[in-house]
């Protein structure tokens, strides 16, 4: 048997996708009316401005309502969660007067005094029930930056993830390419099986300390993700530029679609969804070759 296979992208509403004009028709100015108008091109879709700000409930209950009954949001989890430097703006004002003068640019996980965690925690899960009492809510999604290596600290780290989400799927991509390096790669999987935790499959540039390499297994029954972030060399660890779609400038080959189509058919043959997101966020890079892939994946 083969599990239902949705293809969509990162985002829908993108600035660089918006600016290209090459996707939304140009009648389709709204953020209600892109949110319906990609719900009509693609089943699934990756929210990512929760990274850089704890979601509303007012959001959610918005997207649920704008699109059709079997579409899915697979939503990032807060940047402070995963502990990515957070400049203390993106949090609640009440939380960050509560928290006090910060002598730091940034703030990061372990600055957060526990009630304050305890808080942050309990209005991002507030946010996702309308998504989750709708029947959309996929995974959340934890994106774990470089500096996240392996340690006892940061598998319980992972652990309180899934604590303080419970009920909820977790899904969980790593940046540092020491997680799966020698006989720990099948620790980890180990530990994400045991844990249900979806392990993300990853396809992007190789060759630097953030990359890790694509590990098409399937860590989860119910769901397995798929993330492509391109394959530009150039740009992966480039600093200074302009924007994260300068990062992700590139546009797959029919032959690279091909060969990836085949591998996320075979997850589909272990998990009942396979969620297949399209990073490579230049332009209207992702949606171009969501569409093809969509195409291959139906051919097959």
């Amino acid at each position: 048997m083969t599990g239902t296979i949705l293809i969509g992208t990162a985002s829908w509403t993108d600035k660089a996708l918006i600016e290209s004009g090459l996707f939304y028709p140009d009648d389709v100015k709204t953020p209600a009316g892109r949110l319906h108008y990609y719900a009509t091109q693609f089943p699934v879709v990756e929210v990512d401005s929760s990274y850089y700000a704890l979601p509303s409930v007012r959001n959610a209950l918005q997207w649920a309502e704008r699109t059709p009954p079997d579409f899915t949001f697979d939503v990032k989890a807060f940047r402070l969660f995963t502990q990515h430097q957070t400049d203390p703006q993106a949090l609640p004002k009440d939380i960050r007067d509560a928290l006090g003068p910060v002598q730091k640019a940034n703030v990061y996980y372990k600055d957060v005094p526990p009630e304050l965690k305890d808080e942050l925690w309990t209005r991002f899960a507030m946010a996702m029930e309308p998504l989750r009492a709708a029947q959309k809510l996929g995974v959340v999604l934890f994106q774990f930056p470089p500096w996240f290596v392996p340690s006892r600290a940061a598998f319980d780290h992972i652990l309180e993830c899934a604590e303080r989400l419970r009920g909820f799927q977790l899904a969980v991509e790593f940046r540092n390419r020491t997680w799966f390096e020698g006989d720990r790669a099948a620790r980890v999987m180990a530990f994400e099986r045991e844990h249900r935790l979806a392990h993300v499959v990853v396809d992007e540039p190789q060759g630097f300390a953030s990359s890790v390499p694509a590990l098409w297994e399937v860590t989860c029954p119910h769901v397995a993700i798929v993330r492509f972030h391109g394959r530009n060399t150039d740009t992966w660890d480039k600093k200074g530029l302009s924007s994260s779609g300068e990062r992700f400038n590139y546009l797959y080959g029919p032959a690279e679609l091909t060969e990836l189509a085949e591998k996320v058919r075979g997850l589909g043959r272990t998990a009942k969804s396979v969620h297949a997101v399209f990073n490579n966020n230049f332009g209207d890079y992702a949606q171009r070759n969501a569409a093809q892939f969509r195409q291959m994946i139906q051919g097959l």
